[in-house]
């Protein structure tokens, strides 16, 4: 039988690296500009990557969440009609705070899982796994 110290070591080998950082987790604020009635988005992509998200999926909450279409091409999100920078930063810390930052902890070191059609936030810190809503 093995002691709890190597047992806490197993674990601890199992548990994925995570960034220690000691700032303020602050999500990069929209970067676009206006084109006639469309609303470019040119810093989208480092958006998503700072969040370690999937594109598609932050794109497809804030489809929903500010009632547009739109798409992503050459790396900009081009929504069809214009919108308000403010606006769009509030819905992406919405995003944020519903599928970023960990329930328990509150730190946003979190990945999305999906299992048996489910979705959930496992925290890479705390190790606390809750569900979230899994259609946008």
């Amino acid at each position: 039988m093995q002691d709890y110290e190597e047992l806490l070591d197993g674990a601890y080998k199992k548990l994925k690296p995570i960034e220690k950082s000691i700032d303020r987790f602050e999500v990069p604020k929209v970067e676009g500009h206006l084109e006639g009635t469309k609303t470019i988005l040119t810093n989208f992509p480092k958006i998503a990557s700072y969040l370690r998200r999937d594109q598609e999926h932050l794109l497809k909450f804030l489809l929903k969440e500010l009632a547009s279409s739109g798409s992503i091409k050459n790396g900009r999100v081009i929504l069809q009609r214009k919108i308000n920078s403010q606006k769009i930063n509030e819905k992406i810390d919405n995003y944020v705070n519903e599928f970023v930052i960990c329930g328990q902890c509150g730190k946003p070191d979190t990945e999305i899982l999906k299992e048996k059609g489910f979705s959930f936030i496992h925290c890479l810190a705390c190790g606390a796994k809750h569900s979230v809503r899994g259609k946008l």
